[in-house]
């Protein structure tokens, strides 16, 4: 068998310990587990829980459900449990989001389309008609509790202006409910300069110069290429000047292909903590993967804390 690639890294970054003391001094959320019969959607949860982060809600086969706990060892018969197989475990969801019944929602067993199909559609009433939801990544390196915030990966595969915008002031908002007061956002594309030839590039110009009045309790800047927004001595030699340079809070990509590759570099290859989140629904969707390890997960679940319950 060959050797991995050397760049995939071996040390995996603990749940950073800032996220979970913020998280731990609000209240603790009702979290609605969606398709919850698997072990790793029950561990998840089970972590959550017994790191003072949840009060879970099971949803999806219940016999399923009972007899995977029993495999874990878990006794879930003081938390609530709700019948609603395959694709109903989402539909029942949303109605308790709808209700006032639950605060979060999780994703369990359920691949990631199925589970946003059931709660971002209109239909669903988790959102207005105006309403854009976007999706953050809230990812951490090892021994380091500073946050960067990179959206979006996950959800918008090839979003327009009006889309990006929405995510970035999603980004904001999250940015300031988690401790920094004047976030510092850098609009991603493969060059400093608006270019024609290259669309991304002159849609982030337009998303700066709306963000100066826009988001005026952030610094924004685009479009940056990934040098500059990770490298103060890069924009040194470019002659590149913004308060962003080097120092960003929040990484706005241009579509959902670019986001992905960014965040799961910065996991395999960096060993990074990444937590996921969907933003702009009534509740925060908390977005797990099987390839999580623990800390990913009690990561997430804290961001749902914050989310749901802390002031911008």
């Amino acid at each position: 068998m060959r050797e991995p690639f050397p760049f995939l890294s071996a040390i995996t970054a603990d749940a950073p310990r800032r996220l979970l003391d913020q998280a731990r001094g609000l209240p603790v959320p009702r979290v609605a587990l969606v398709n919850a019969g698997s072990v790793n959607a029950l561990e998840g949860i089970r972590e959550a829980a017994e790191a003072g982060l949840a009060h879970p809600v099971l949803i999806g086969d219940a016999a399923k459900i009972r007899q995977v706990a029993e495999q874990i060892g878990w006794d879930i018969a003081p938390l609530r449990l709700i019948h609603a197989p395959g694709p109903e475990a989402g539909r029942r969801a949303a109605e308790l989001a709808r209700q006032g019944e639950v605060d979060a929602i999780m994703k369990g067993q359920v691949h990631t389309s199925v589970f946003l199909k059931s709660l971002l559609p209109r239909s669903a009433g988790l959102r207005d008609a105006a309403t854009r939801c976007g999706h953050v990544f809230h990812i951490t390196a090892p021994h380091s509790d500073r946050p960067l915030l990179l959206t979006d990966g996950a959800l918008n595969v090839d979003p327009d202006i009006p889309t990006r915008q929405a995510c970035l002031i999603h980004a904001v908002d999250l940015a300031r409910k988690l401790g920094i007061e004047r976030p510092k956002a850098g609009i991603l594309s493969a060059n400093e300069d608006p270019l024609p030839s290259l669309q991304n590039s002159m849609d982030a110009a337009v998303i700066a110069a709306w963000a100066k009045t826009a988001l005026p309790q952030a610094d924004v800047a685009g479009p940056m290429a990934l040098d500059l927004i990770f490298s103060a001595e890069a924009a040194a030699a470019k002659n590149y000047i913004s308060p962003v340079a080097g120092d960003a809070d929040i990484i706005l990509t241009p579509n959902i292909t670019t986001g992905n590759a960014i965040f799961k570099l910065m996991s395999l290859g960096m060993g990074c903590c990444a937590a996921g989140i969907v933003l702009g629904a009534k509740v925060p969707i908390l977005l797990t993967s099987r390839a999580q390890g623990a800390p990913a997960r009690i990561a997430s679940a804290a961001l749902g804390v914050i989310a749901a319950g802390a002031r911008p």
